[in-house]
C-alpha cells in the first residue's frame, strides 16, 4: 500500500510541476485511460476503441467537446464501430470519481492527439454530468460510417 501511495503522491508532484501542460495531460491519460485505449490512445481492439481517430473527431465538428465530456461523463456502453471494427458489448463506466479539471485535462490530450482545437474545461465536464445524456443520444452525435 505505501509503494501505491508513493508513486502516486509521485505524480501528483510531477503534474504539479508540469502545470496544465501537454506533457501533464497526457500523464492523467496514461495513468487513467491507458490500460484499455492504449499507451498511444490506439485501442485494444476486442476491448476499447481508438482515441487516436482524427476523422471521428473532426467529423464531430462542433459536438466533439461534448461527445468526449458526455462519455467522461455518463460511460458508454452498446454497439459502435471505429475505423472499421466493430465493438460490441462495450462498457465504459461513468468517470464520475475523476476531478473536473483531470477530465479536461484528458479529454484536451486526446482532442489534441486528433488534430482538433477545441479546448475542454472543467466546467464543460460539470455541464456534461448535469446533462448526464444516454449512451444511444452520445452514439447519435458521431458521424455515420466511422
Amino acid at each position: 500500500m505505501r509503494n501505491v501511495l508513493s508513486r502516486s503522491g509521485a505524480l501528483c508532484a510531477l503534474l504539479l510541476a508540469l502545470g496544465g501542460t501537454a506533457q501533464a495531460d497526457e500523464a492523467l491519460f496514461k495513468q487513467n485511460c491507458s490500460s484499455c485505449h492504449g499507451e498511444q490512445a490506439e485501442g485494444i481492439p476486442g476491448l476499447a476503441p481508438p482515441l487516436v481517430h482524427a476523422q471521428l473527431w473532426q467529423g464531430l465538428g462542433d459536438n466533439a467537446v461534448a461527445y468526449i465530456t458526455g462519455v467522461m461523463a455518463s460511460g458508454m456502453s452498446g454497439q459502435l464501430t471505429a475505423q472499421g471494427q466493430m465493438y460490441i458489448g462495450l462498457v465504459m463506466p461513468p468517470q464520475r470519481h475523476q476531478a473536473p479539471e483531470d477530465l479536461a485535462s484528458v479529454a484536451n490530450h486526446v482532442l489534441q492527439l486528433n488534430g482538433v482545437s477545441a479546448r475542454v474545461s472543467a466546467a464543460d465536464v460539470e455541464q456534461a454530468r448535469a446533462a448526464s445524456l444516454g449512451h444511444a443520444e452520445l452514439r447519435s452525435l458521431r458521424p455515420k460510417n466511422l
